[in-house]
Order: structure tokens, then C-alpha cells, then sequence
């Protein structure tokens, strides 16, 4: 099947030679600029898929590796077939990391034919994620007895946002399971509709009670467990219900005190800045955290970063170096 060839290294605007620091730093940029929690242009969310799809690939020496031995010769959006022999498979040779949902908050539903071909784990070699229901595969069938069904574990990862607004989340899982008729196993795509609830912390895990494996004769099925992983978040770090965020000053800000703005999730609001702050100092926002509740909320700690401009003007060195002069603040001292 002929698919259009993704060129992953133009998508995050790095060399093929980049290391992998190169790119987790492109990423990381690009992942900032065209976030939809933050960058409201129509082609915004469609560029973040792209740039997530790439770094799914590019992030793992392997997985880089083996999209490597596709070639450099081929041109974004031409037709594309397999090499002879390829045997693409999923991360890790088992499919994704559960849930549909990537490392880097893109749900891999959303991936393109070129990714799902070779890296989705539905090609050769590869059977994707998968859910066992129904215990093991060839053994003996007997009469059925009461016995409860199994209880399985999966991770599922989120975007911070989602946790944020509480949202409801189609979560698709491929379950394998067997007939109770036939005997046979065979595997399908079931569908949960999950809502986060206000607490959700990164390692929380939710209950679907009945939605495990099936019970055999009286017994009752099972539950699933869906662990969240919340995906990195371009510009906050999430401590449990609190965010942090770095927010760079001026050094001039620092020494005399100033209103800046900073990021929250409900979009930016000023802060004053007390003069002689610190660098690495933080400063909390009350109430700009995560739900704890439907009427409480974590913090918000913005980390003070104080940056230096560079380069200098010839104004600007002359006034730092008459700074220097008629100053006595020793900071070494």
C-alpha cells in the first residue's frame, strides 16, 4: 500500500546528522509555539500533531533508527511503499504504550498513514496495543463455573489541559477476547468514555467497574484500571495540583520591582514583582493550580529567572559598567 512519505527531521527543522538533545530541544520549542492550549491560529492544533507524530519517531535512538533505513531521498507528501523485507511493528515491538495516546499528549489515532504503516504497530511483526479478556488462550474448556472475571491495568495518558477542565475523554482499547460460543479468540476495538474527575494527579487511577474481563458461569466481570499519565506540557511542570512555571526578568525588573504577566491555564494575568528579588525564587499564585475539588484549586509557583540581554548595546554596556563603578552590592560577599 503506497502512502505518503513523512520527512519527520524537516517537520521539527533539524539536520539528519541532529543529535538527540538537538531534538527534544526542537521539539520542545515547537511544541511551546503551536500548543492549542496556547496558539489559537486555525493550523495550530494540525502543526502540533505533526510536530508530536515526528518526535514520537525521532525521540527513541531505535525507533530513529529504523525510520532512518527508509531512506533520505524520498520527498514529504510523495507516494511511498514499504522496502522488501521491512517488518515495521509497534514501539518497543508491541504496539503503543496504552491507551492511544503518545508521549507527547497527540493521540495516535490522529497520526498520519505513513506513521500508523510503519510505527503503529498494525504492519508486519507488529499487533498493537492490546487488552487480554477472557483468560488464556488454549485452555481447556470444561463446564462453566462461577468464577469472577480478571481485573486489567492500562496506562492512558492525558493533556494537562483535559485534567484541567475536568474533561470527558474517549479512551479506544483493542481487547482480545474469546467466544464464549465458538471458543475462538478474536480481537476488537472497545471504547470507553472516561471523565476526569477534579484530583486527577499524574498516577491516579480510575475504576470501570464491570469492564474487565467477563465473569464465567455466576461470576461478575471484572474491572478496568486506567492509570493517567499526564502528557509533558510545553510550558507548565505539574507537582501533584500545583504547576510551576519558569518566568524570565529583567535585571533591572529584579532590582527595582515590576508587573509582569505569566502564564496560567485560564490564559496570562500580572503579577508584581517586590523589588530585589531573587533569581530561583518563586512566587505563588493561589488558586491557578489544578482542581482539587470543584470549588478548590492547587497553585500556581512561578520561578523567578533573571536574564541577562545580550548583546549589549554600546548605550547599555556604559550604563552597566557606570553601575558597576558607584555600586557597593557585593553578592559574593
Amino acid at each position: 500500500m503506497s502512502v505518503e512519505y513523512e520527512d519527520y527531521y524537516k517537520v521539527l527543522g533539524v539536520e539528519r546528522s541532529a543529535n538527540q538533545d538537538e531534538i527534544a530541544k526542537a521539539y520542545k520549542k515547537l511544541a511551546r509555539k503551536y500548543h492549542p492550549d496556547l496558539n489559537k491560529a486555525p493550523d495550530a492544533e494540525e502543526r502540533f500533531k505533526k510536530i508530536g507524530e515526528a518526535y514520537e519517531v525521532l525521540k527513541d535512538p531505535e525507533t530513529r533508527k529504523r525510520y532512518d533505513t527508509l531512506g533520505s531521498n524520498w520527498k514529504a507528501g510523495r507516494g511511498f511503499e514499504p522496502p522488501p523485507g521491512w517488518g515495521g511493528g509497534g514501539f518497543g515491538g508491541g504496539g503503543f504504550p496504552g491507551g492511544g495516546f503518545s508521549q507527547s499528549g497527540v493521540e495516535f489515532d490522529e497520526f498520519s498513514d505513513f506513521f500508523k504503516t510503519f510505527f503503529g504497530g498494525g504492519g508486519p511483526g507488529g499487533d498493537g496495543f492490546r487488552v487480554n479478556f477472557g483468560g488464556r488462550p488454549g485452555g481447556r474448556r470444561g463446564r462453566p463455573r462461577g468464577r469472577d472475571g480478571q481485573t486489567h491495568e492500562v496506562e492512558i495518558q492525558v493533556r494537562l489541559s483535559e485534567v484541567y477542565q475536568s474533561a470527558r475523554k474517549e479512551v479506544a482499547l483493542r481487547v482480545r477476547e474469546q467466544d464464549p460460543s465458538s471458543g475462538q479468540w478474536v480481537e476488537r476495538t472497545q471504547t470507553y468514555t472516561v471523565t476526569i474527575p477534579p484530583g486527577t494527579t499524574d498516577g491516579k487511577v480510575l475504576r470501570l467497574t464491570g469492564q474487565g474481563s467477563p465473569g464465567v458461569g455466576s461470576g461478575k466481570a471484572g474491572d478496568l484500571l486506567l492509570k493517567i499519565r499526564i502528557a509533558e506540557h510545553p510550558v507548565f511542570d505539574v507537582d501533584g495540583t500545583d504547576l510551576r512555571v519558569k518566568v524570565p526578568i529583567a535585571p533591572w525588573e529584579a532590582a527595582l520591582g515590576a508587573r509582569v504577566e505569566v502564564p496560567t491555564l485560564d490564559g496570562g494575568v500580572t503579577m508584581t514583582l517586590p523589588a530585589g528579588v531573587s533569581g530561583g525564587q518563586k512566587l505563588r499564585l493561589r488558586g491557578k493550580g489544578l482542581p482539587i475539588t470543584r470549588e478548590k484549586r492547587g497553585d500556581l509557583f512561578a520561578e523567578i529567572q533573571i536574564a541577562t540581554p545580550k548583546p549589549l548595546s554600546p548605550e547599555e554596556r556604559e550604563l552597566f559598567e557606570k553601575l558597576a563603578e558607584v555600586s557597593s552590592f557585593r553578592p559574593r560577599d
